[in-house]
């Protein structure tokens, strides 16, 4: 089975290599990745000590924030070393400051993980969710690297729970622990001989509670709100939009509308601001006009929506509909009711929050429409669902903490000595 990993590796290597000549997002993927250890090499010398972190892509990375944050703090003579696997990760955050050396991590074959874990030379190297390498885990256990994987979630489906995955299963054997999000997570692997295992719950509720902390005062925000009652769309995808822009075109109620679509290509926002029959304003266009005159905002960038959010009465999280559902909790710390598509099983914090009814699906126009004019009506409805998205995020804090008192010990604070940063 391992020869059979490595052959398709290769093959998917010149598959891509071939396939990135017709697509500009496999183009990053690929070309991103050629530069992956010239880059490490012009960062790190021999002599630094380093900690690795890697995430799959921006999810990802938010729930590995906290940890980052908290290494930086704990270990300041380390260089930080975080590697994307998706080109919607790391073309977001290479420019970053969060880490020393933000980079794509090479696809796994023998060859790049042996090249790869020799340039970084890792003291720690951690793993977010769901991400777990074969090659690049047997290189860490044969050098003796310490090695965790933070905020896992897993699933009965998994391949790791299967008759056939019992190649993926032994790739588990190399984790040092597993920092698990719930106690279905640690009686799977309890249930395949796995004992390493600690609950600790999602450290993306401590990035939340961050975002609340942080200053989210925005001018033009202040402006274009100007006190009225404030609904966002968040994370939008075409079929959130269709019906979002249908209730604002039919709306007769004073509500100030933002819509913060997932993709912010020039030709979707000119989709949305065409479909719009009252007076819109895209983020690119702030100079324009006063911003008061206008119903709906469009942002065409990214990067605000966490603090865009602290405006909302109200907030729609896209992708419930379509791709998969995005974060439901940036909007829900801020005590506000969350809507959402139908599609949200395998979103842990949304299905417990559904069932608590601080986050409410919508199947249909007609059930947006009563969900917004209701909450639009009843203040003290709106106050009371938000409140139970507030006090469940309170709950669910502490995940961090419980993984840096783990990381103290397999890596002690006192062995950071001097060395260059």
């Amino acid at each position: 089975m391992s020869f059979l990993y490595n052959l398709i590796g290769i093959i998917a290597t010149g598959f891509l290599t071939i396939a990135a000549q017709f697509s500009s997002k496999l183009s990053l993927f690929v070309n991103g990745r050629k530069k992956s250890l010239e880059h490490i090499q012009n960062k790190i010398s021999t002599t630094d000590r380093t900690i690795w972190v890697h995430t799959a892509s921006l999810g990802e990375f938010e729930q590995g924030l906290p940890i980052i944050e908290q290494l930086k703090k704990d270990y300041p003579q380390h260089k930080l070393v975080l590697s994307f696997f998706s080109p919607s990760g790391y073309e977001v955050k290479k420019e970053s400051k969060v880490a020393d050396v933000i980079c794509y991590l090479p696809l796994d074959t023998k060859s790049n993980a042996i090249k790869f874990i020799e340039a970084v030379h890792p003291d720690l190297a951690i793993f977010i969710k769901y991400e777990i390498w074969p090659n690049y885990l047997s290189v860490l256990k044969k050098e003796q690297i310490p090695t965790i994987l933070a905020s896992a979630l897993f699933k009965e489906q998994h391949i790791y729970f299967k008759w056939y995955g019992s190649f993926m299963r032994k790739a588990l054997s190399n984790f040092s622990h597993f920092f698990v999000q719930n106690t279905t997570s640690k009686n799977l692997l309890n249930s395949i001989g796995y004992t390493n295992v600690t609950k600790t719950g999602d450290t993306r509720f401590d990035r939340v509670t961050e975002i609340l902390q942080q200053d989210n005062s925005l001018t033009f925000m202040d402006s274009f709100t100007a006190d009225k009652f404030c609904f966002i769309g968040g994370s939008t995808w075409p079929e959130d939009e269709k019906l979002i822009i249908a209730y604002i075109n039919q709306n007769q109620l004073p509500i100030k509308f933002i819509i913060a679509p997932h993709t912010v290509k020039a030709s979707h926002i000119n989709e949305i601001k065409q479909g719009l029959k009252k007076p819109a304003l895209c983020y690119s266009e702030l100079k324009k006009g006063a911003l008061q005159d206008y119903d709906v905002l469009i942002i065409d960038t990214i990067g605000l929506l966490t603090k865009i959010y602290s405006y909302a009465d109200l907030a729609y999280v896209g992708g419930g509909f379509a791709t998969g559902l995005h974060n439901t909790l940036e909007p829900a710390v801020f005590g506000i009711p969350v809507i959402i598509g139908p599609k949200y099983d395998g979103f842990l914090e949304a299905e417990h929050l559904v069932k608590a009814k601080g986050v409410l699906p919508v199947h249909n126009f007609q059930e947006l429409k009563f969900l917004l004019d209701h909450f639009f009506q009843d203040d003290e409805l709106r106050k009371k669902t938000g409140n139970i998205n507030e006090e469940y995020i309170k709950r669910e804090q502490g995940a961090t903490e419980k993984i840096m008192t783990a990381i103290h010990t397999l890596l002690p604070i006192s062995t950071s000595r001097t060395g260059n940063s």
